[in-house]
């Protein structure tokens, strides 16, 4: 039997935010992501770029947008993100 806090545990998603650099795509989009971390030793700024195939259901986000996507199930063989919202449109 699971207990009510270990169920809770399991049920936390991944969240990230980042660009669409990509809507072509039906029902696709791809996020570019960038992040700044620090040098383990040397301590300079480095910034980390990751891009994800994120499921937008709905084709409402385009080129440009900043998005907030969260980690789901697999819905295809790179797909394993959908779009939760969109936190800036483009201005173009």
């Amino acid at each position: 039997m699971i207990s009510q806090s270990e169920k809770k545990v399991r049920n936390i998603r991944k969240q990230r935010q980042g660009i669409v650099i990509s809507d072509k795509m039906n029902k696709t989009v791809v996020v570019y992501e960038i992040t700044k971390v620090k040098h383990r030793y040397y301590g300079k700024s480095i910034t980390k770029k990751k891009k994800y195939m994120v499921h937008d259901e709905k084709n409402i986000s385009k080129n440009g947008d900043k998005v907030n996507i969260m980690e789901i199930r697999p819905v295809s063989k790179r797909k394993s993100w959908r779009l939760v919202s969109i936190l800036k449109k483009s201005d173009g």
